[in-house]
């Protein structure tokens, strides 16, 4: 009876599967690679060869006797920097099932090969099975998440990061740049004296046919772990195919034909007086591999039941016990997560149950959803009222029940939103975890934050700690909802202070808005370091403005009548080239139901000079005749928030001295006369 659960493994190489593929580098056992293990000591490079032709003399006279089933642990480490390369488990599970099948002749065209290798098309009885123990003991399901920009590197140093011990678990790492490579490994000589190199770096797009994988690659880690226990290529120990040399070198197995090595599916292919090449094997290039030989599954038991590199731990009963995979399986952690936690009123959430392992069954109590309670692994709820709420859920084996309740889970924002105009300090705002505005840190490290230090106006104003360490971080300001559906228009204004660490920065800051409740954004302003987003210069201190001249002034009005909805949001995303600090202040959203009609009468042209105004400024204008007249001002919901009585005006020309008590943002200025009024608008910075 096998062990092995049915789920998967994947193989990474690049000429496995389809010739439209891009080509492949598998880097196992390259020489570079090995230099950077052994520093070319010739005491261990000595010890290393001597390993290797001890696996070699035990491999040719190996006997397996009976037939035997094995099966090796496997953990899955993760390292991602939140992006694609943070595959899903179930990603991860395909991949299981695709190596299981693949390294027991279960794998559906293993019996299309050619007909002169059908015979030949072993199955190697060899399982492999996600931990369900960590090696301190703890429920584990196999699966391990570390955050880390090593992921864009996929050397030795990432691997550091976290490893199982190799003498109880397969280890995979899966990465977004496995060192230049689709992927590698070490063969057991090879890692016999690196026990903390040994294991399989995987790009994730060569993990498992789903998510970033594709059925075309998702064979590449059985091509990596038949390296992984002693299989070299099949035309020898190099990594570079159809090369002529290669009619020189060997892979140590007797039923596979020597070869030049295959980028692509010839099948008919015949290469170093071969009759046929075995075009098909998992441990060539060639984008149709469905199987490996009888030959090959014995090279590869041998290497299992053999002490190099500790591969024989790893299939004994009790490191089987140790690390859970025969037990039986039993919950031992209650965790749910959803697709959306922030939404708006009468939106819908869907959830899912990640407890593991062997669950049966689940109760869920949503507080403020409907439905309120639910037994589905996957329900989707409806939050109707504004509000935040907490859920929880129990999941059981059918013997061991366990809860998981997550307080302010669920954030509803108002619909329709709140009243504009906005006009947006920070002064009164305590944090920026709601109700006015949000953060998005996918990185969990520095994010915008109210500070005191600096501000254009009042005594706060939102920073984004900026450095080095935070290059290729992205880090958003979300606002809630705003009702904009009576407006006519929309525009946004804002204050920024910025400055560059170093003559090349260049981070950028960029504004979005959403017409329906943040289900999608669309670019409106784009504000970078090399041009625009630049006013306090270049400094390697942590920069402060030090005034108002080191602030600049944006506006936004590119807002067509689509975002006339109750559920308009604004957010500001900040990308960090490694720069410095940025600094937000004087937010003002304005939806305008401003009616302005200009009437003859009052003569021509009113103005504000100068405009945009950033001190003293003049109304200027001409009467055409004698006549009382007033003065309005009013903001962009066309609320008066000032107004003047003018007495009588003579005929000619006026200059008025526009009011100094408004702040900062976008105002209209209406002349009115006996026989109607003339309206300009003006902007104060």
């Amino acid at each position: 009876m096998r062990l092995y659960p049915v789920l998967g493994f994947s193989l990474l190489f690049s000429g496995a599967l389809l010739a439209q593929e891009p080509a492949f580098t598998c880097r196992t056992n390259e020489p570079a690679l090995l230099e950077q293990l052994h520093q070319n000591d010739p005491v261990v490079l000595e010890a290393m060869a001597q390993a290797k032709a001890e696996l070699e003399a035990w491999t040719a006279q190996f006997n397996e006797g009976s037939r035997s089933t094995y099966t090796v642990p496997v953990v899955f480490h993760v390292i991602h920097n939140n992006g694609p390369e943070n595959i899903s488990d179930e990603q991860i599970h395909d991949a299981m099932r695709i190596l299981n099948e693949d390294f027991n002749r279960e794998n559906g065209d293993w019996d299309n090969v050619r007909p002169e290798f059908l015979s030949l098309v072993a199955d190697i009885d060899i399982g492999f099975a996600l931990a369900t123990r960590d090696p301190q003991g703890n429920c584990t399901k196999g699966i391990t998440r570390t955050q880390s920009v090593l992921t864009n590197d996929g050397t030795q140093d990432m691997k550091d990061l976290i490893q199982w011990p190799r003498n109880k678990y397969l280890n995979v790492w899966v990465c977004a740049n496995a060192d230049g490579a689709g992927g590698y490994t070490l063969t057991p000589g090879s890692a016999a004296f690196f026990s903390a190199a040994d294991g399989i770096v995987m790009n994730h797009q060569y993990v498992g046919s789903i998510g970033t994988g594709t059925a075309s690659r998702s064979r590449a880690l059985t091509h990596e772990v038949g390296h992984w226990i002693n299989l070299e290529h099949t035309w020898g120990g190099s990594n570079n195919p159809a090369v002529a040399s290669n009619c020189s070198t060997d892979d140590g197995v007797s039923d596979t034909p020597n070869t030049i090595g295959w980028t692509t599916c010839n099948l008919n292919g015949a290469t170093c007086g071969s009759p046929l090449d075995n075009v098909e094997n998992y441990m060539e290039y060639s984008y149709c591999s469905k199987m490996f030989t009888l030959g090959q599954r014995t090279r590869m038991i041998a290497a299992l039941t053999s002490s190099t590199a500790q591969r024989n731990q790893l299939i004994t009963s009790g490191n089987l016990a140790a690390t859970g995979v025969s037990l039986p399986a039993t919950l031992c952690a209650a965790q749910f997560q959803a697709d959306n936690r922030l939404i708006c009123a009468g939106g819908s959430v869907t959830f899912e149950d990640i407890s593991y392992n062997a669950v049966t069954g689940r109760t869920w109590d949503f507080t403020g959803g409907e439905p309120a309670t639910s037994t589905s692994e996957n329900p989707t709820v409806t939050y109707n009222s504004a509000g935040i709420y907490p859920v929880s859920m129990t999941a059981t084996d059918g013997t061991t029940s366990l809860t998981s309740t997550q307080n302010a889970y669920i954030t509803v924002l108002p619909m329709p939103g709140g009243a504009v105009p906005l006009v947006e300090g920070f002064e009164s705002v305590a944090g920026l975890n709601g109700p006015e505005w949000y953060t998005v840190n996918s990185d969990n490290d520095n994010t915008f934050g109210v500070t005191s230090i600096a501000s254009y106006s009042g005594s706060k104003s939102v920073r984004i700690v900026n450095s080095t360490a935070m290059n290729g971080r992205t880090d958003e300001l979300v606002s809630t909802t705003y009702d904009m559906s009576g407006a006519t228009s929309i525009s946004v204004t804002f204050r920024y202070a910025y400055a560059k660490r170093t003559s090349s920065s260049d981070d950028v800051l960029n504004f979005y808005i959403s017409n329906n409740c943040g289900d999608s954004w669309s670019l409106r302003k784009i504000l970078r370091g090399s041009t625009t987003l630049t006013t306090g210069g270049t400094t390697t201190a942590s920069f402060a403005p030090n005034g108002p001249a080191q602030w600049g002034y944006a506006e936004v009005t590119n807002i067509s009548s689509s975002s006339f909805v109750p559920g308009f949001r604004v957010k500001f995303e900040f990308i960090s080239d490694g720069g410095n600090n940025l600094y937000l202040d004087d937010i003002n959203i304005n939806g305008a139901p401003v009616s302005v009609e200009e009437i003859a009468g009052l003569g021509e042209g009113l103005v504000v000079v100068p405009n945009p105004v950033s001190g003293p400024a003049q109304l200027r204008f001409t009467a055409s005749a004698a006549a009382p007249a007033s003065l309005e001002i009013l903001d962009m919901t066309g609320r008066v928030i000032v107004q003047r009585d003018l007495g009588n005006l003579s005929a000619g020309a006026h200059s008025i001295e526009l009011p100094t008590t408004l702040g900062v943002g976008a105002y209209f200025a209406r002349l009115r006369g006996s026989e109607g009024a003339l309206v300009s608008r003006f902007v104060i910075r």
